[in-house]
């Protein structure tokens, strides 16, 4: 008898591969990719026991065990379905929807340069920063965690915000549409043990937020005069001034951090 493979099946493989493909990434970024396995693990001890060989009294444990493993699953990787149903509404095919329907204009070009140019001048004189861009996610609560205001984008005003003996330095600034709304703002702090050492609590701010949110975080380090980026549960290597500007611009991907 011949089986039919039309389109559909080409598409439904498609689909199920490229599924696979993105919970691989998710899982070896945040470092349970070793759980993972065991749950796949137990999948294909499942299915070889109930329905190749049908043994009765296994396969009826391992039914049982199945039955309530999409909840195990839920609790052991709440975060990373999180960041995949992020990494998901976040994707650019979307965002163009989302902006088509609702006529959004991108960010101008302006923000990128005030805020690169004040990053850059921050990294000389080695003083910390932490610079978060909303994206399609809002950012009301940690905007509401801080000390809000409104003001145009300015590096001069980003530089004197986070100046060391100013009162608003130790947080972080939130810009949603070229308008900076709140500062010394309290992001979550990322508590992935697999986390380099030589990252502080401020590389871990941003890269909590980067899981909680689609938003663009940019690191000023205080110790090494460097700038980093987070986002989508990743963070980058030292970037330059035209690596930060073509990821702000979506021109380049945030690459992992080794």
């Amino acid at each position: 008898m011949l089986v039919s493979f039309g389109i559909k099946d080409v598409i439904d493989i498609l689909l199920v591969a490229y599924f696979l493909y993105q919970t691989y990434k998710l899982m070896k970024s945040s470092g349970t990719l070793v759980i993972f396995g065991g749950l796949v693990s137990v999948i294909v001890v499942w299915v070889l026991v109930s329905q190749v060989l049908e043994m009765r009294l296994m396969g009826a444990i391992l039914d049982k065990f199945i039955s309530v493993g999409f909840i195990v699953i839920v609790i052991l990787f709440q975060d990373d379905i999180r960041r995949f149903l992020v990494a998901l509404g976040s994707n650019r095919g979307w965002k163009f929807l989302v902006k088509f329907f609702s006529r959004k204009g991108e960010d101008p070009v302006s923000q990128y340069m005030a805020v690169i140019m004040a990053c850059l001048n921050l990294a000389k004189t080695k003083t910390g920063a932490l610079i978060v861009i909303q994206k399609e996610i809002d950012l009301t609560t940690y905007i509401q965690s801080g000390e809000m205001f409104s003001a145009e984008v300015n590096a001069r005003l980003i530089e004197n915000i986070f100046f060391k003996n100013s009162p608003l330095h130790d947080g972080a600034m939130i810009i949603v549409q070229n308008q900076i709304k709140a500062a010394a703002c309290i992001l979550p702090v990322a508590q992935n043990a697999g986390i380099p050492k030589e990252m502080g609590l401020r590389h871990r701010s941003g890269l909590g937020m980067s899981k909680e949110t689609d938003a663009i975080v940019i690191i000023v380090s205080e110790e090494r005069g460097t700038i980093t980026v987070a986002h989508s549960g990743i963070i980058t290597k030292p970037l330059s001034a035209e690596n930060l500007r073509e990821i702000l611009s979506g021109e380049q991907e945030v690459k992992i951090y080794s």
